[in-house]
């Protein structure tokens, strides 16, 4: 009886371990930002350049409350583009101490050849890049000035 009251009780501690909502970045290095109005972000973290280069390319959507946050390794002047991403994007640049210094908002797909794609921000230096669904800035009232924190 008691060999069958720890495995009940396994059984039931283990069945809430995937009742979790599937949000399209199970397996991913994620990483919770919070917005200065507490709303929070769970974000892709991008380190390595390979992957920092591929972004949002070729994905169809960008759910609210989700994003990518790309962490260089040193602060500078970084440029992005949208070359092969097919959605628009907000793109928010912030320096080291996560201050956004930079924000491109409603950032349009580019469906050209890559050497006619624009490339945007890099006006000021910045160490971490955080990219969300177009328009989501807004909605959430990012300015420059603003801190996150992750």
């Amino acid at each position: 009886m008691r060999t069958f009251l720890l495995c009940a009780a396994a059984a039931v501690v283990m069945s809430g371990c995937g009742s979790k909502p599937d949000t399209g970045l199970a397996g991913l290095d994620t990483r919770t930002v919070t917005l200065p109005n507490g709303t929070r972000i769970e974000a892709e973290v991008k380190i390595k350049p390979a992957d920092m280069q591929q972004g949002m390319m070729f994905r169809e959507s960008l759910p609210p409350g989700q994003g990518m946050l790309f962490i260089h390794n040193q602060a500078g002047p970084y440029t992005y583009w949208m070359y092969n991403v097919r959605i628009p994007l907000d793109i928010i640049w912030m320096d080291a101490n996560r201050r956004i210094v930079e924000i491109s908002a409603n950032t349009p797909p580019c469906k050209t050849k890559a050497s006619e794609c624009p490339s945007y921000g890099g006006h000021y230096r910045s160490l971490y890049v955080l990219e969300l669904g177009g328009g989501e800035a807004a909605r959430y009232g990012l300015k420059p000035g603003d801190t996150l924190t992750f």
